[in-house]
């Protein structure tokens, strides 16, 4: 087992320590807690549970002997912790960041700092495609001008002739976000590509993409499995982000419908269709309720329901309305468990069944559980 020389002061893992296969229990145990007396099957785990966080975020900061770092949050406060190597992180990222800081220390580029509102280098933020290798970085500058970027870039790019595209974005408020609004490219095309089970997707700096690609290959794998989909069906892919499952399932179904109320996902999932050539997938860009209660008014079919809340979960208007539609089966993805405890229970009042129980570990080392419930009518 590594160790990890920050996690006294860092907090991100919470389960930093302790051996990979006593995690996998642990989280066992809650699932099967959660949902008594129902068999849960084995958790999915990984092969090798380092390294696989393929989107990275760091904040940067100044070091007592006046060198660049970066690094994350401390637990519970706003002090930096300096990272070099983090045991969850794609190794090639660590590298970047390493160099980042090396060359702005060089270049005498300042980080930002939040209180005076002076200083450039804010965070960057990194994006390793899975099977692509294709990575995206973006700065977040505390102010317009950048300050010796050229030759930034320029020694950069040197050191890392893989980085595929380049951004800026500047966001100098005093606030937690971490992005800004408007974003300049300063090499590449702004976006990366990556495949995921099969199917092309587009990634910019504000596409929602899941962290650890080799789990959701395992995790959208099973739940597409257990929703059995034939020809004829038609799917619904609601809180359908940029429309991964949406377009994973397409080749499989009659026709798919997906809705998210976030418009630059949908706007994502569309580009995606177009890249993939799929024509029998829909995007809508509504809040899940809103698009169902019109769906039922008109009367319309569905035979598969997949479903991918927030860790909030459902809601219970949406449930209702789903269920009254008769789906065969319903699968319920879930990066919250305890949430969707709750709203199975309100499907089980109209009509289904828990049939399978299959937890999926995204993110080792730390508390967080992926769920796949399936549940088919009575």
């Amino acid at each position: 087992m590594k160790i990890c020389t920050y996690a006294k002061k860092c907090g991100g893992c919470q389960y930093q320590g302790i051996e990979y296969v006593k995690q996998l229990e642990n989280k066992q145990e809650k699932i099967k807690s959660l949902f008594k007396p129902h068999t849960v099957l084995p958790i999915i785990g990984m092969d090798n549970p380092y390294y696989y966080r393929h989107k990275v975020f760091a904040t940067f900061s100044l070091s007592k002997t006046k060198k660049v770092t970066c690094g994350i949050y401390e637990e519970n406060s706003h002090r930096i912790v300096p990272i070099e190597d983090c045991l969850i992180q794609n190794e090639k990222a660590n590298d970047i960041l390493k160099s980042i800081c090396e060359i702005a220390s060089k270049l005498r580029i300042q980080p930002f700092n939040e209180d005076r509102g002076t200083g450039v280098l804010r965070h960057a933020y990194l994006r390793v495609g899975y099977h692509t290798n294709q990575i995206l970085l973006v700065f977040v500058l505390g102010q317009q001008v950048f300050p010796g970027s050229k030759e930034f870039m320029k020694l950069l790019r040197q050191k890392h002739p893989e980085i595929t595209t380049i951004c800026t974005q500047v966001n100098a408020r005093r606030t937690s976000v971490v992005l800004g609004e408007k974003e300049k490219i300063l090499f590449g095309k702004g976006y990366i590509e990556d495949v995921l089970c099969g199917v092309k997707f587009q990634i910019s700096s504000k596409s929602f993409y899941q962290v650890n690609p080799e789990q959701t290959e395992k995790l959208y794998s099973k739940a597409i499995e257990l929703a059995n989909i034939n020809k004829n069906d038609i799917v619904l892919d609601a809180y359908c982000g940029i429309g991964t499952i949406s377009l994973i399932v397409a080749n499989s179904a009659k026709e798919v419908v997906g809705v998210e109320l976030n418009k630059v996902a949908i706007k994502d999932a569309m580009i995606n269709a177009k890249l993939n050539q799929i024509k029998n997938a829909k995007f809508y860009a509504e809040d899940v309720s809103y698009f169902m209660r019109d769906y039922v008014q008109e009367m319309k079919d569905v035979d598969v329901a997949i479903i991918d809340p927030p860790r909030s979960g459902s809601d219970e208007n949406f449930l209702t309305l789903l269920a009254s539609l008769k789906a065969k089966t319903i699968v319920y993805v879930s990066c919250n468990p305890i949430t969707q405890v709750r709203d199975i229970k309100v499907l089980e009042k109209r009509g289904y069944v828990i049939s399978t129980i299959q937890p999926v570990d995204m993110f080792p080392f730390t508390e967080h559980i992926e769920n796949i419930v399936l549940m088919v009518r009575k």
